[in-house]
């Protein structure tokens, strides 16, 4: 399976934070929902994919090549919406549009005025005109425009009500029906990631925690509730983001199996409640490890 994008240890440190040597790839053809809380790292990996930061260390690969030698032609072949819209407030959707084209070779106009009259933003209206919603529509629609085989986004739906940001994922879908093309999407929002990615990778306090297809960290992992009195080194080394309540202990694990064995070696195999874990369990376990 081809990897449209590949990083490996990707370093970069800040007086207050350090993104440490995070390492994933995406497939041609696939989404990727990029999760964590604020401030875990998400932001300043995807500006060191774009190379809007100079980084400490690592390697970063997007269709076979490296920003040192092929800029041009990577970002040529690059959608990106960032965190924030930045635009000349003052001028209008329109004018904004030819003055995105001529950075690209392959700008489509057509392509970019049926995007519009699909998000229903006026190309007469300036952009200060246009509400939140309104600007990462268009942010999209410039993305998507010169038809892109990656598509890079930074929380686009944070902040936006769910009819929008139902619009923006369905959009996300219909870019890989064409298996040429790929989905980097970064959000707190597990809720959009679990409706539309293939793939996951949890970014914890600048680490990659966890990394993998969709299907398979559904399918292994639980969140389980255990009785204190069964808990002990042997079953602590299963459990991830242990909290104390009423019943006992709550975590998520990833080996059930092996979990269950041990609880039974220990005569507490009752002593158990397990239930499917969803994406945003996992994250919220992952953050009480960390800290």
């Amino acid at each position: 399976m081809e990897n449209i994008l590949e990083v490996k240890k990707l370093r970069k440190e800040y007086k207050e934070f350090i993104l440490k040597d995070i390492s994933f790839k995406l497939p041609r053809g696939y989404i990727m929902g990029f999760i964590g809380p604020n401030g875990a790292g998400k932001s300043t990996t995807i500006k060191s994919l774009m190379n809007l930061l100079n980084i400490d260390g690592g390697d970063i690969k997007i269709f076979g090549l490296d920003y040192k030698n092929n800029e041009e032609e990577i970002k040529n072949r690059i959608g990106y919406v960032g965190e924030e819209q930045h635009f000349y407030l003052d001028m209008t959707v329109k004018w904004t549009g030819n003055f995105i084209a001529q950075y690209y070779n392959d700008w489509d106009n057509n392509k970019f005025d049926n995007l519009l009259k699909r998000f229903n933003v006026s190309k007469s209206k300036k952009i200060k005109e246009l509400s939140k919603g309104m600007r990462v529509k268009l942010s999209l629609a410039l993305a998507l425009a010169h038809n892109p085989e990656l598509l890079i986004l930074d929380e686009p739906t944070s902040g936006l009500d769910p009819v929008i940001r139902r619009e923006i994922l369905d959009i996300l879908m219909e870019v890989i029906e064409d298996e040429n093309k790929s989905v980097l999407l970064s959000s707190h929002i597990t809720e959009d990631i679990e409706k539309i990615a293939d793939y996951i990778t949890y970014i914890i306090d600048g680490k990659i925690v966890l990394s993998d297809a969709k299907e398979n960290i559904v399918s292994n992992w639980k969140k389980v509730k255990i009785k204190s009195d069964l808990i002990n080194k042997d079953i602590k080394r299963y459990l991830v983001g242990i909290e104390e309540n009423f019943f006992g202990v709550s975590a998520i694990t990833s080996n059930y199996s092996m979990l269950k064995e041990q609880l039974k070696r220990h005569g507490g195999s009752n002593g158990i409640k397990v239930e499917n874990a969803s994406l945003d369990d996992i994250l919220v376990s992952f953050v009480k490890e960390e800290k």
